[in-house]
């Protein structure tokens, strides 16, 4: 079938874009793994310069009338009316940034980002403060120049998780305060699993040997990524055949780069499954939500890899690779130990309960500071109390307080929720999964994962943008987001590890 050559066209103009944002992807990367330090300001510039020839590709008017013109085209495969349909519809937000604030935002973001890892070494919020100060600034005119109905943290979100509203966002974290919230407290109260075999002296290199094994073995593509240090770990896409993820480590506790490591594997096995290479640029060839994302890395990491069936699989080859960190202990001792519920300062390492307590807050910062409730310069004081209000702690630095989160850097407003949500859709797809799978367990334990990774495949990572998340989650599972599915697992897990 000869192509369509209007819609040959805008497949030619997405994969320019698509190439200007992959480039970008892989400055950013570099700035947040290899760069010395003194390139940040140059870096900046180079990413904004990259930043605003995509937006320039993008909201150029001929675009526009061709993405209309193929609005009408009766000849189109639902695909392909799809993939306008969505591009249309990013087409009409865009359009909405002058191209000088699209360069000064990531003129702005690419110096943050420098400034918070000054900060955050130094732990001096003050040397970071004029530059969130100005990100701020520019997200409460963002808000103005895309417009909202409702409420202007509304028209962040959007980016992240489409259609999504403050109103849903707080009736889920009401059932969470009042369901999940006391569950957590009751069992920080009660005596703690033994854990201290998880603060011995871990060697970077050995740590990394077992993770990189762990990660191979659920499916991580080594041919297609890589993985490296950062201080922040995440996931990024160059391109198809190329997701890379990052790590940190700390050689006296074991979880962080282990679990650091599952996480983003999950989030790379997302990329890596969505069908990128036969629709490089366009909509279905992009995740359909971040939220979406958070629930692929939450799944690998709390449903799989915090789970007892994986550990009375996989306990063997970590105790032999620390026999002596490892001597005295049993598997169910290292499955409890890994599973404490305590309130703790860091996100990146907080049990998957109070988890979302450290999301409530992000929040309930973001929200009031676009209100203008709040000021930067309020920030850590605001900080410090409602970690006091929902966790019992106290923060008493900035470095384990307000600065430890590289977000707010490069400009995710609005990002935040997308984590719980994450974990809530994680835990419904885990649900739908083990009604399906006979023997999930034993595959869990025996390291059988082509089962669940194709599952995973064939309900969530080839849909690409096709449907929205409403619609791929129930398309997946049979039901909206129901957060029961979640309380029901935490309760049932923990209520074992915990003996209630």
């Amino acid at each position: 079938m000869k192509p369509n050559p209007k819609y040959q066209a805008y497949i030619d103009r997405l994969k320019k874009i698509a190439d200007l944002g992959f480039a970008e992807a892989v400055l950013s990367w570099d700035q947040q793994t290899y760069l010395p330090k003194n390139g940040s300001q140059f870096r900046g510039q180079q990413m904004a310069t990259l930043k605003t020839l995509a937006h320039e590709y993008f909201v150029d008017p001929k675009f526009g009338t061709l993405l209309k013109e193929l609005a009408e085209e009766a000849s189109l495969t639902e695909d392909q009316r799809i993939n306008v349909k969505l591009t249309l519809k990013d087409y009409t937000r865009k359009q909405k940034y002058p191209q000088s604030f699209v360069e000064e935002q990531a003129t702005v973001c690419a110096q943050a980002f420098g400034a918070w890892q000054e900060a955050r070494g130094k732990n001096r919020f003050d040397t970071y403060r004029p530059f969130l100060e100005k990100i701020v600034d520019l997200k409460k005119r963002e808000t103005q120049l895309v417009g909202y109905e409702r409420h202007p943290y509304e028209a962040l979100m959007e980016d992240y998780e489409p259609g999504l509203t403050v109103k849903k966002v707080d009736e889920v974290f009401a059932g969470i305060r009042s369901n999940l919230f006391p569950f957590f407290k009751e069992l920080s109260k009660k005596p703690k699993p033994r854990h201290d075999f998880l603060t011995r002296q871990f060697p970077k290199d050995k740590q990394w040997a077992f993770s990189e094994r762990s990660i191979g073995q659920i499916g991580y593509d080594f041919n297609a990524g890589r993985a490296d240090f950062a201080p922040h770990p995440f996931c990024t896409t160059f391109g198809p055949g190329d997701t890379r993820i990052t790590i940190r480590y700390n050689e006296h506790h074991f979880s962080q780069m282990f679990f650091a490591a599952v996480h983003e594997a999950g989030h790379a096995l997302y990329e890596q499954g969505i069908p990128l290479a036969q629709e490089y640029g366009t909509p279905i060839g992009q995740a359909v939500s971040l939220a979406f994302h958070e629930s692929q890395s939450r799944f690998w990491e709390n449903n799989i890899a915090r789970s007892q069936a994986y550990w009375k699989g996989n306990f063997g080859a970590l105790k032999h690779e620390f026999p002596q960190n490892f001597a005295d202990v049993t598997t169910d001792e290292f499955y409890r130990g890994i599973n404490i519920v305590e309130p703790s300062f860091i996100r990146v390492e907080a049990d998957e309960l109070s988890y979302h307590a450290h999301i409530y807050i992000r929040y309930l910062v973001e929200k009031t500071l676009i209100e203008g409730q709040i000021k930067v310069e309020d920030l850590p004081a605001f900080w410090n109390d409602r970690y006091e209000e929902y966790l019992g702690i106290r923060p008493k630095t900035d470095a384990e307080g307000c600065l430890q989160d590289v977000h707010w850097s490069y400009g995710a407003f609005g990002y935040f929720p997308t984590y719980s949500l994450g974990s809530f859709y994680a835990a419904q797809l885990f649900a739908k999964m083990k009604s399906s799978f006979e023997n999930l367990d034993k595959d869990i334990e025996t390291g059988n994962f082509a089962p669940v990774l194709q599952w995973l495949r064939e309900n969530v990572h080839k849909y690409g943008r096709k449907y929205n998340s409403s619609e791929l989650l129930k398309r997946a599972t049979g039901e909206e987001l129901n957060v029961e599915h979640f309380m029901n697992y935490a309760k049932k897990k923990y209520g074992g590890v915990y003996g209630l």
